[in-house]
């Protein structure tokens, strides 16, 4: 997180206060950090009364994803979706802010723990499953065309590495894709086989969130999803081919879709597509923010190291049996 390099800059919190004074009429009694969230600065702002979720996204790749975010979440808390984060908005007629060249947005503070256990994930496809049903179309937001681009765009990100001037991070990262390239042709392969079967039928979409199950957060009996950054017009198996290995999980997104009317199915050609797809989302996003920080925010290396090894391989596992 971002602000991590903030936490001990009394000049930039004061300013920072001053700024959602002057903007949203709060006056902090506080600011800490909030310690939620990957991308971007997150702070929790307390007042005598209200707590407050700060989130400042400066990297240019993410601003857009993060802008275009915020009409949604306003439509979807205007149907009356109570289990997302609710925008507070600004003293001037919009959605967020513009601070030091960053996107900045004021949220009310939910409070809870992150989970991930079999109890969230039932919530989690109740949830999403309503937020279908309450989909519009109209957004200012990406529409899945199931296309290989992001196959593509990692392959490309490795040769642009490749003519950059290599000091030790890169030599690194360079060594570990050329340990890796069997792993990455054969499952760029996949991904186009899926693609090309998926491509022919674009029906069923709606607004998804494509990240739900890291960010659950329950308060007693309650559970909300929250960091909507990148809402995609997509089907629901965006959200669901994270636990596509686990047949009662898929058995409980079906039923939760049936419960709110939407009279569909997941797929099995689908959650594979997503499956090859978002491991190659996930390293183009890092990539991405190497080449905007470099290596400023630790061993990057090792993190593309710990990522080819992680939690999603079982999700592979499985799709590469279908």
């Amino acid at each position: 997180m971002e602000n991590i390099k903030n936490i001990n800059n009394k000049q930039y919190i004061s300013h920072l206060n001053d700024f959602i004074a002057q903007e949203y009429g709060i006056i902090a009694e506080s600011i800490t950090p909030a310690r939620r969230g990957y991308y971007g600065e997150t702070w929790q702002l307390n007042t005598y009364d209200k707590m407050y979720f700060i989130k400042i996204v400066s990297l240019k790749f993410h601003k857009p994803l993060y802008e275009r975010s915020f009409p949604v979440l306003d439509y979807l808390c205007g149907q009356g979706v109570d289990f997302i984060s609710k925008i507070v908005k600004p003293l001037q007629p919009r959605l967020y802010t513009n601070f030091e060249g960053a996107t900045l947005g004021v949220f009310e503070w939910i409070d809870g723990d992150n989970v991930q256990n079999e109890e969230s994930k039932i919530r989690e496809y109740q949830i999403l499953s309503k937020i279908y049903a309450a989909s519009k179309q109209g957004f200012d937001i990406p529409r899945e065309n199931f296309s290989n681009e992001k196959a593509e765009l990692f392959f490309y990100q490795w040769q642009i590495l490749k003519s950059m001037p290599q000091d030790s991070t890169a030599i690194a990262i360079l060594s570990l894709f050329e340990q890796n390239r069997v792993k990455f042709e054969q499952r760029a392969e996949r991904l186009l086989k899926f693609s090309e079967l998926c491509k022919t039928d674009t029906s069923h979409l709606y607004i998804t969130h494509g990240d739900a199950g890291g960010n659950v957060i329950k308060n007693g009996v309650n559970f909300y999803i929250v960091d909507w950054d990148d809402p995609v017009y997509a089907p629901p198996e965006r959200d669901a081919w994270f636990c596509l290995h686990w047949d009662w999980a898929m058995n409980a997104f079906n039923a939760s879709l049936k419960q709110n009317g939407i009279d569909y199915i997941l797929r099995p050609e689908r959650l594979a597509y997503y499956c090859y797809s978002a491991f190659f989302w996930y390293l183009t996003l890092n990539m991405k923010i190497y080449f905007e920080i470099g290596n400023a925010n630790g061993d990057f290396a090792n993190e593309i190291s710990e990522y080819l090894g992680c939690w999603l391989e079982d999700n592979i596992k499985f799709a590469d049996l279908l």
